[in-house]
């Protein structure tokens, strides 16, 4: 068990060719749109959280701002689908991969703030130097906001690879204690099983949460630079 700990981890290939590129398009399938009048259940659902979601974060906002909503809602939908597609048995989560994370978080940071340099360059300076602060100061405080600024991204993607990668190991160590009690203690295995099924539905929850999380970040980034 602890040498296929990693495994799930591991990039795919076929015939030596990596195939994560179709593994990322993969959840696309599950995000159709209908050109009926009258749509189903379950795009009636997606259409009211999508509308819900992106009210409620472009609610700050100016109209300069709102006009990356497609940008963020897409974002936020590709990766909560791709986290919930790594929950299904023998599937691979793109989103545990950092250089994939930091692939989608430099982009999108470097993005906002470019912006906010070309069109509130006083503004985003003054985010190195806080009014009032100590001549003798000056210096020091210019070098921390400007490594706070340069590590956000990074925050970013490491945040989200460190969630869904603890919540793939827990649900490995604790299948694989479960089926190793299966044979020695009955009882014990129906209690971790249990234990296992409340961490899966955790994990549902998480995989979601932190896409949210991820855009909200890039949103609120977005909002001190426009």
């Amino acid at each position: 068990m602890n040498e296929n700990l990693f495994a799930s981890f591991i990039t795919p290939t076929m015939m030596g060719i990596p195939i994560v590129i179709l593994i990322i398009m993969l959840p696309s399938i599950l995000l159709f749109s209908s050109k009926r009048l009258v749509t189903n259940r379950y795009l009636s659902l997606l259409h009211w959280l999508i509308k819900l979601i992106t009210k409620q974060m472009m609610l700050i906002h100016t109209p300069k701002g709102r006009t990356w909503s497609l940008m963020l809602v897409s974002l936020m939908m590709f990766i909560g689908s791709t986290n919930l597609l790594g929950l299904l048995p023998h599937t691979f989560t793109p989103t545990t991969q950092l250089s994939m994370n930091l692939g989608m978080a430099i982009p999108l940071w470097a993005g906002a703030v470019i912006l906010g340099f070309r069109h509130k360059l006083k503004s985003s300076l003054a985010h190195f130097l806080p009014q009032g602060t100590p001549i003798s100061l000056i210096p020091m405080l210019i070098i921390i906001e400007t490594i706070s600024l340069f590590i956000q991204p990074m925050a970013l993607a490491v945040r989200l690879t460190a969630n869904i990668t603890a919540g793939h190991l827990l649900i490995h160590l604790i299948g694989g204690a479960t089926l190793v009690l299966t044979s020695i203690s009955p009882p014990t295995a129906s209690i971790t099983f249990i234990i296992l099924a409340l961490l899966t539905i955790l994990e549902f929850a998480v995989a979601l949460i932190q896409a949210y999380v991820f855009t909200l970040l890039v949103s609120l980034y977005l909002h001190d630079n426009t």
